[in-house]
């Protein structure tokens, strides 16, 4: 089983800045890729940045040139670095993994996500 553990959510005024973090433990043989989604009140989830195995990120249009998704293999960890934060940003954020284990003399890949940590951002 894998766990995936948030944190870094807050209050913050338009403008400023967060830094959320996913650390992902358990029974890992390979991480495929990881990302944040976000989901507002009365909207569907979406997806925020994604990374890759190899690193290489992609960012949802609206999130360009603000947001930075990084990660540190040696710790299973996944960071989403958010700037200049907009009222539009409040959400609940998610961390989601493709995470493959091992299971019975074979491996599984499956899709975890982690509780959520809430992201508001003041006019």
């Amino acid at each position: 089983q894998v766990q995936l553990v948030e944190s870094g959510g807050g209050l913050v005024q338009a403008g400023g800045s967060l830094r959320l973090s996913c650390a992902a433990s358990g029974s890992i043989f390979r991480i495929n890729a990881m990302g944040w989604y976000r989901q507002a009140p009365g909207k569907q989830r979406e997806l925020v940045a994604g990374i890759t195995s190899g690193g290489s990120p992609n960012y949802a249009d609206s999130v360009k040139g603000r947001f930075t998704i990084s990660k540190d293999n040696a710790k299973n960890t996944v960071y989403l670095q958010m700037n200049s934060l907009k009222p539009e940003d409040t959400a609940v954020y998610y961390c989601n993994s493709v995470v493959t284990t091992t299971h019975m003399g074979g491996t599984v890949t499956r899709n975890y996500w982690g509780q959520g940590t809430q992201v508001t951002v003041s006019s």
